[in-house]
């Protein structure tokens, strides 16, 4: 398997090259030259696998020409540590819990994915490498705690100065060693369009190896495929026929993608919805078929405030880059902050089940597209304590329990460094840390 570049110049690269690069050097995304189909006869066994035993089914044909088995199952055992249960919420809705994590948030599978073959890509005696990411709320954590202590690499993540929860900035912040959380000043896609000119500035990577931990590293996205395997095979169990349709809360669009790829090797769906939050690039373009990104929006759903979603070529290409393609297996629409707060009220209410801003937005886009006939379900992307100033705004009481669940609300004591959305301060952040 190797992986090639989407853009003009068709870089081809092994697994290590794709993952310790991150972006070709165009700067463009990775796609695995091909999507295996997998057996048809192994589907049907899908009701009956456990989680490991389909993650280890799903992800041995991306990477078997550069890992040993033994290595493997290493990775697969330590990542799919935790349950991906599907609960049904009412009717033929559904929502596949993503965030049973240690940071309760569905990144934590990509990160503890990516970490894992990270150090096994690239030792720890060779040179110090730098994980640059940029975050709008969940990858950060998930990265901090996926890449904490591991040698020979340190942690720099982007994230946009007040525009998080207080519990995310915390899971960033708190840990300190190797993990350096940088608040910058500015939108999450300042913090992204910081991440992409260091990955094209070849002086500087001449001097420091660089890679990322966001989405747009394939270590991150070929995990995420595993949920909706999982999610297919628990709703199987009650009736094996079932073709779903799948809602994902969609802002960078790289788990959506993720979703795509599995129905591409063989994964029986229905049709895919994306919900987005008012940062509705993907709506607007389906609707109109001009791609138009625009400044980010700051809403309620942080994780998917995005202007620009840099996993969208990747997706567009699943499609064959034919918008008409793209129509007839995917629809998006948008959903407002009011539409969020009042959902999160209303389940609660009717079925006792709290969601958070992310995963009402999926609620909301599944609602609106799916037929009675029909069964789905949508991801649950955060546990709502991450955002517990939100449901605090709609149920006080239930505020309260989840905060004395998890404890006190905490404040990071470690040091919060901020820096302007400036190259030149990032470069030499970059440089001082290499």
């Amino acid at each position: 398997m190797q992986y090639i570049s989407l853009g003009e110049n068709k870089q081809r690269v092994s697994l290590k090259e794709g993952i310790l690069k991150g972006l070709s050097d165009d700067g463009h995304l990775f796609m695995p030259e091909k999507i295996p189909e997998l057996d048809p006869e192994w589907i049907k066994k899908l009701p009956g696998l456990s989680l490991q035993e389909i993650a280890s089914s799903v992800l041995w044909p991306y990477v078997e020409e550069e890992l040993n088995e033994t290595e493997f199952r290493q990775i697969i055992q330590e990542t799919f540590s935790f349950p991906i249960p599907l609960v049904n919420l009412h009717g033929n809705i559904h929502v596949l819990e993503l965030f049973h994590g240690p940071t309760q948030a569905f990144k934590d599978v990509g990160a503890r994915f990516l970490s894992r073959l990270m150090s096994l890509l690239h030792p720890a005696g060779d040179n110090k490498m730098i994980v640059l990411t940029a975050t709008s709320g969940d990858t950060g954590g998930a990265v901090a705690h996926g890449f904490h202590k591991v040698p020979g690499i340190d942690v720099v993540v982007l994230y946009p100065k007040g525009k998080i929860s207080p519990y995310q900035e915390h899971q960033m912040t708190g840990l300190g060693h190797n993990i350096h959380a940088i608040a910058v000043d500015g939108a999450f896609d300042d913090c992204q369009r910081l991440v992409k000119q260091a990955f094209n500035d070849k002086n500087l990577r001449k001097k420091i190896e660089i890679t990322s931990a966001n989405s747009i590293n394939l270590g991150r996205l070929l995990p995420q495929m595993v949920y909706y395997f999982e999610g297919v095979a628990r709703l199987q169990e009650k009736r094996e026929d079932i073709h779903p349709v799948l809602c994902v809360p969609s802002g960078n669009f790289g788990n959506i993608t993720a979703a795509v790829m599995a129905s591409k090797m063989g994964l029986p769906v229905s049709r895919f919805v994306a919900a987005t939050n008012v940062n509705d690039v993907v709506p607007r373009f389906l609707q109109s078929g001009n791609y138009d990104p625009h400044q980010t929006i700051v809403t309620l759903a942080n994780a998917m405030d995005v202007g620009d979603p840099s996993n969208f070529p990747r997706l567009f290409d699943l499609f064959q880059n034919d918008i008409d393609e793209v129509r007839r297996f995917l629809s998006a629409n948008k959903v407002t902050d009011a539409e969020i707060k009042e959902t999160i009220k209303n389940v609660f209410d009717r079925y006792g089940y709290v969601l958070d801003p992310h995963s009402s937005a999926g609620y909301i886009g599944l609602k609106r597209e799916i037929r009675e006939n029909e069964q789905g379900f949508f991801v649950a992307t955060a546990h709502p304590r991450k955002f517990v100033e939100t449901i605090d705004d709609v149920l006080p009481r239930v505020a309260q329990q989840l905060r004395e669940e998890y404890g006190p609300d905490f404040v990071s004591q470690s040091k919060k460094e901020t820096m302007p959305a400036s190259y030149n301060e990032l470069r030499q952040l970059l440089e001082g840390i290499g």
